[in-house]
């Protein structure tokens, strides 16, 4: 195919993908049944990850529940069965790539394969770059995406060899736009998103377009990691509002998951403003929270 043809193409594909966008505005998008399918959220013992767990039981789905905290995700998986759902609970530490591995050879062992996969757990240490302590940077990265490579290099396969499954990737607006006193966690959820739009390349590279992917990108959830938030137009969720705009991004296949989805915009003037104008817009926005600052500590 000469260039002129494929230009040709494209601009077609263009035009038909705005109209498809424009038809879906007001004509629902089809929704999947998740009923049989088996369900792995990491982190499902606080927070979104709880709140997804909530999500998914109602559809009656097999869960699989792992968390570094024993009590936390079996107060969950209670709820889970009272709500109808087949639970599974295991002790993670997402942080360790051997106990992903061994712990992932159990689900697939006694449970069977998992075919939607939700990379949830994440951690968070709210300070300036010169108060963090390297091991808190290695943890946040170990558990923000290290962790989302171990688990997809477990689960995938079987997805792949059946052309079925779906792999969510749990990041945050800090994905897209740094913020201040976040500098190890903005840049391992900018490595998520990456890492999201990566492995969606290589799954429609590879002819595997029966597994999805959806990437979740939240502004400040207020599930405890995070000590005081509050910002002046935005608003600190909470985890139930994230989880149902998950669940629903999920059962329609979207790609990328904003809540609110008003976040576009932010994310449309980051590219187009000049400087001097994000600096006036991040303070407008008067994002504030407690964290450990070199010094002292910012309120």
């Amino acid at each position: 195919m000469n260039l002129f043809l494929e230009i040709s193409v494209l601009l077609i594909t263009v035009i038909y993908s705005y109209l498809e966008a424009l038809v879906k505005l007001f004509i629902p998008a089809k929704r999947k049944s998740i009923g049989a399918e088996i369900i792995l959220i990491t982190g499902a013992g606080h927070g979104i990850g709880r709140a997804t767990a909530f999500e998914f039981a109602k559809h009656q789905s097999t869960l699989v529940l792992w968390d570094i905290n024993k009590h936390g995700v079996e107060e969950t998986a209670d709820e889970c069965r009272r709500l109808g759902s087949t639970v599974h609970t295991f002790v993670v530490n997402c942080s360790k790539r051997e106990d992903i591995y061994s712990t992932a050879e159990k689900v697939k062992k006694n449970i069977g394969d998992v075919t939607i996969l939700v990379n949830n757990a994440g951690v968070v240490s709210c300070a300036d770059l010169l108060s963090l302590q390297d091991h808190q940077v290695q943890n946040t990265f170990d558990v923000n995406i290290l962790a989302h490579f171990w688990t997809s290099k477990a689960f995938l396969p079987a997805m792949m060899r059946n052309d079925h499954g779906h792999v969510v990737t749990v990041a945050s607006t800090a994905g897209h736009i740094g913020f201040e006193y976040l500098v190890d966690y903005c840049s391992s959820k900018f490595a998520a998103v990456g890492y999201h739009k990566a492995l969606t390349a290589e799954l429609s590279a590879l002819g595997k377009y029966g597994i999805k992917t959806s990437c979740l990108c939240p502004v400040f959830v207020n599930t405890g990691f995070v000590k005081n938030p509050s910002t002046r137009l935005m608003p600190v969720l909470k985890p139930e509002t994230v989880a149902r705009k998950l669940l629903d991004g999920i059962l329609t296949n979207k790609k990328m998951i904003f809540v609110p989805s008003s976040v576009n915009i932010f994310l449309f003037l980051n590219l187009f403003l000049p400087e001097r104008a994000l600096v006036a817009l991040n303070k407008l926005q008067d994002l504030k929270f407690d964290a450990v600052v070199h010094g002292g500590k910012e309120d």
